[in-house]
């Protein structure tokens, strides 16, 4: 077809260039026209959520520098008017936190056995006790809402799993970070968007994801390694960061495929800036705790 319109030099042929066609508008008078438009703006909205993640995984896999640019916006975005929220949504969530929780356990039972002392190795097996109590309320939840909860939980295994299988620590103080800064950078999120669910819910989401006395043995125990060994330090910032990077690439995938968590994020944002804004305040919370840590962020 484009060897038609050239001569033998293969130069284009003055006047032989097709003529655009008429220009084709969608019809937006018809009885689906309506339909129509709503779903090309949720797709709109999660093909920019999908951008949002994947800018933050480049951003930490790779170790950007200069800061990203995010626009200032109110603490709260959510406004009285929110739209109410799918129970498909309120199952996604509570099914991808109750797995999260009893792969916690699981790895939290294991990361104790490398604790180089008695006491560390029953502070993480009582954080891991927690989690599997957080599990069952969560699993209880689901059966009350009229689900399956292995049902609820089905769609995350594949990207949970795939996570830990790229972040298995080396050493016990990785394990430790991990604990820390991984679990903390995905409950902020996870605090994020359950503001839309109802307040039955939202409690028992809050609650599963409160700290379970991790951060201050974390703290501790990471600063008296350091400060034992600083060459420890840039190794343990790098291990963050690339938590954090595996973190977004699994969440970015997952809000690819669950439409209705791509719905409590728009939602409990309000819009794409809002959702720039969660972001922010996320990352913000994130190089809080690796001040906390003494590391670099």
């Amino acid at each position: 077809m484009i060897a038609s319109f050239r001569n033998q030099r293969g130069h284009p042929r003055s006047g032989s260039l097709p003529r655009p066609g008429p220009e084709v508008r969608p019809d937006t008078t018809g009885p689906t026209s309506t339909l129509a438009r709503s779903q090309l703006r949720a797709s709109a909205h999660k093909t920019c959520v999908w951008r949002v993640c994947a800018t933050r995984s480049r951003v930490y896999a790779s170790r950007v520098e200069e800061p990203v640019f995010v626009p200032d916006t109110p603490e709260d975005p959510l406004d009285d008017n929110a739209a109410a929220v799918s129970p498909e949504a309120v199952i996604d969530l509570l099914g991808a936190l109750a797995y999260g929780e009893l792969v916690a356990f699981d790895r939290l039972a294991a990361d104790a056995r490398l604790a180089p002392t008695l006491a560390g190795r029953a502070a993480l097996a009582g954080m891991a006790a927690a989690e599997m109590g957080h599990y069952e309320r969560l699993v209880g939840r689901i059966r009350e809402l009229g689900s399956d909860p292995e049902r609820a939980m089905e769609p995350f295994i594949v990207p949970v799993d795939a996570f830990h299988e790229q972040t298995k620590p080396s050493i016990w103080l990785e394990g430790l970070v991990k604990a820390y800064v991984g679990d903390g950078f995905a409950a902020d999120f996870y605090r994020e968007i359950a503001t839309l669910l109802d307040p039955v819910t939202q409690k028992l989401v809050l609650d599963s994801l409160a700290d379970t006395g991790q951060a201050d043995f974390a703290i501790r125990e990471v600063r008296a390694a350091i400060a034992a060994d600083p060459v420890l330090a840039g190794r343990l910032a790098l291990w963050a960061r690339r938590l954090v990077g595996e973190a977004l690439s699994q969440a970015q995938r997952v809000t690819a495929e669950r439409d209705s968590l791509t719905e409590l994020i728009i939602g409990g944002s309000g819009d794409l800036s809002g959702v720039l804004a969660m972001f922010k305040r996320i990352t913000r919370a994130h190089g809080d705790r690796m001040t906390a840590l003494g590391l670099s962020s």
